[in-house]
């Protein structure tokens, strides 16, 4: 009777090896986002808004300055806010709590 163990081990490390490939390439989804800072509303944010927050819904103020979302590429700087604020590829020192 043949032993399942060299099949079975080699199927292992095959998958491993797809895994950590595939682990190394960004996804084209990842790729057409880009962060944009002080568009979102309070609690709205994605992850790690800036000092005071941690990470998601965690911002304290609307369109705080060090918090972002994440937005199609290429639309950030074009998106138009109250008050005549801009979304930013970069954090803002507007808007921040304290």
């Amino acid at each position: 009777m043949p032993s399942l163990k060299t099949p079975l081990s080699a199927a292992l490390i095959a998958a491993a090896v797809v895994g950590a490939a595939a682990a190394t390439i960004p996804s084209a989804h990842a790729a057409e986002k880009e962060k944009c800072f002080g568009i979102a509303l309070s609690g709205q944010n994605d992850c790690a808004a800036g000092p005071g927050t941690t990470c998601a819904g965690t911002s304290t103020r609307d369109y705080q300055g060090n918090a972002w979302k994440l937005v199609p590429a290429g639309t950030c700087t074009t998106i138009e806010l109250p008050e005549g604020r801009m979304g930013s590829l970069e954090p803002l020192t507007r808007d921040l709590p304290g």
